[in-house]
């Protein structure tokens, strides 16, 4: 099996809730192959009082000193991923109010003494649905403090409740409204999360092994770590960090074997596919939208473009079928089809047709139409060193070219990640004059999809985007280019608006309304933009990056609920914009109305 990993290692850590010697427990920890240590700062059972006297007069110190590490280098102090894990005795959500006060000082002291240390993670646990005063603590010291440290909230996968084995039988259980037993903690985490509105520093750490009906479901948040009990163990395709949690009861040969398992899976991944490889390095990026009618792209955009692995064979199976369709045997000798590229960028795809017209043995007469003069300077290189007399280049945007011949075939490669968002049936439409009658367009059709999507890691990318003079908010109107990765689809794509060419109907004004069956309890943070197209007969093509259409606000959705859409694609002459609104299962605002944060210009 080919191996998916290119140098990295699996990051693993030991979580111990009671650690007598630390120096020595370090050394044990680092001659068994983790990489860090997560451990308890104070006794496990060392409640400190900070309402009651006498004892919250008690004299002495709290805990061990930090010089036990002096000197000691990369150790649990200064190592790159090691952290603290909170006293479980800590309840700050009790009802009873000295508890709580008490729990709120005891948290302050263990969150203060962690960043003294300078602990690059802090381990949370969370352990019931109400954590609203364990939040405001938690988001208080991040406002307020200097240290970045990264906070891990261990979140169980079945709620303690749901674990119980005492329960008499046929004897009737309490039910809650929380949902399934499997998406009760996860409710627990998506409360903190939105109490604690989004910030990146809290991220989700999950505990024990996923229940069949939760696999790739949830599990798609700013996952950082994942805990295993040796008794439980499978691999995540997740990049995050493992900890191994719970007494020890084997010998170091053979608590080691599991580290090597863990490597072993990893270096044993699936290999990439090519269109895996080829948006290697995108995943989660957001990227800006191009303006190519408008703006001339630059030379290194194009070689990206021509990097698509699957693309241009595509286009040059379409134009050798097109061909042998168009052009019988017997007249093989004799016809010469005219074949316009119309936006030939750098020139692939007038070597993809010269290359199809070579495999189907048939006479091609090729115009290679681009606006770009810099890119027109390449296409004249081309056909002074290899092209000669077959390939004609024209320096002119397609929609004023007088051409001196009608084309029985005109190829494009107009289509965005979200099929007509970079104006494709604008350009083709102000093209289709000089097609023969019977001339053919590839692509010849083409439709873009919708599916309601939920990311925290785009929403909050998109949080983070600020630009001088523009409302924060405009960024949510704006449908960036992403390649989606960690994200949970929550119902399959579908279709919204359809283009044909050579058509009759010129308004390219849409509007679509469509409903999503979602199944299950989660939050809705956007949709995510797909195309397909027909390039000629049964050869399509689709899109490695998705547009994504953010919401202003994430909207929570239950398994009862659908979720209802309204899209629309609108044209005032001079530009293009989308328009979106979730109508059900609760209304947001119309995102982007008039094209006032995102146009695409004609």
């Amino acid at each position: 099996m080919a191996s998916h990993n290119t140098g990295g290692r699996v990051s693993c850590g030991r979580d111990l809730s009671c650690v007598p010697e630390v120096a020595d427990t370090l050394a044990a920890v680092a001659k068994l192959g983790f990489d860090f240590l997560c451990m308890p700062l104070f006794h496990p059972r060392f409640r400190r009082e900070f309402e009651l006297d006498p004892a919250k007069v008690r004299s002495g110190a709290h805990t061990r000193s930090d010089l036990l590490l002096c000197g000691r280098g990369e150790g649990l102090l200064t190592g790159p991923s090691n952290g603290s894990i909170l006293s479980p005795w800590i309840e700050t959500d009790s009802e009873v109010e000295t508890e709580r006060r008490n729990s709120e000082a005891a948290l302050v002291q263990e969150l203060n003494f962690s960043a003294y240390l300078g602990l690059p993670a802090f381990m949370v646990p969370l352990k019931g649905p109400h954590c609203a005063n364990l939040a405001r603590v938690l988001l208080n010291h991040i406002q307020t403090g200097h240290h970045s440290c990264m906070f891990w909230i261990r979140v169980p996968l079945i709620s303690a409740d749901d674990m119980r084995d005492d329960i008499i039988e046929n004897e009737p259980t309490k039910h809650t409204d929380d949902g399934s037993d499997d998406e009760k903690t996860w409710a627990w985490w998506h409360s903190f999360r939105t109490l604690c509105d989004y910030n990146k520093r809290i991220c989700l750490g999950k505990g024990k092994i996923c229940p069949p009906t939760l696999k790739g479901s949830h599990i798609i948040f700013t996952l950082s770590l994942i805990m295993y009990f040796t008794k439980h163990f499978l691999f995540s395709q997740l990049e995050a960090q493992f900890i191994f949690t719970g007494t020890s009861r084997h010998s170091e040969k053979d608590f080691r074997s599991y580290l090597q398992y863990l490597e072993y899976l990893n270096q044993n991944r699936p290999a990439p596919n090519a269109y895996e490889l080829f948006a290697k390095g995108y995943e989660d990026y957001l990227q800006s939208p191009l303006q190519p009618l408008m703006d001339n792209l630059e030379s290194q955009t194009y070689e990206v473009f021509e990097k698509d692995p699957i693309k241009y064979s595509q286009y040059q199976q379409a134009v050798y079928k097109c061909l042998l369709d168009r052009v019988p045997e017997e007249q093989k000798a004799t016809n010469t089809q005219v074949l316009m590229v119309l936006g030939a960028g750098r020139g692939p795809l007038v070597n993809a047709s010269l290359r199809a017209a070579k495999q189907a043995d048939r006479k091609l007469r090729i115009y290679a139409v681009e606006k770009n003069p810099n890119a027109v300077v390449t296409l004249e290189n081309w056909k002074f060193e290899e092209w000669g007399d077959q390939v004609t280049v024209v320096s002119c945007d397609m929609r004023e070219w007088a051409a001196p011949e009608k084309a029985d075939i005109i190829v494009s490669e107009l289509l965005g990640s979200f099929g007509d968002n970079e104006l494709s049936p604008e350009c083709l439409d102000g093209a289709q004059h000089f097609l023969k009658d019977g001339g053919v367009s590839i692509p010849c059709s083409y439709t873009s999809f919708l599916a309601p999507l939920s990311s925290s890691k785009l929403y909050n990318e998109v949080r983070g985007c600020r630009e001088r003079d523009k409302d924060p908010e405009c960024h949510f109107e704006t449908p960036y280019v992403v390649r989606l990765h960690n994200f949970h689809q929550l119902a399959e794509p579908k279709a919204c608006f359809t283009f044909v060419h050579p058509t009759t109907d010129m308004n390219n004004n849409r509007y679509q309304c469509l409903r999503f069956s979602v199944g299950c309890n989660t939050v809705l943070h956007g949709f995510a933009g797909y195309f397909e197209t027909t390039l000629y007969g049964d050869v399509t093509l689709s899109n490695v990056l998705t547009r994504f259409f953010h919401l202003q606000q994430p909207i929570p959705v239950t398994r009862d609920d659908d979720v209802v859409v309204r899209f629309w694609r609108c044209n005032n002459g001079k530009k293009v914009w989308y328009e979106w609104a979730v109508t059900e299962p609760s209304c947001s605002a119309i995102h982007n109305p008039a094209g006032r944060s995102y146009t695409i210009g004609l």
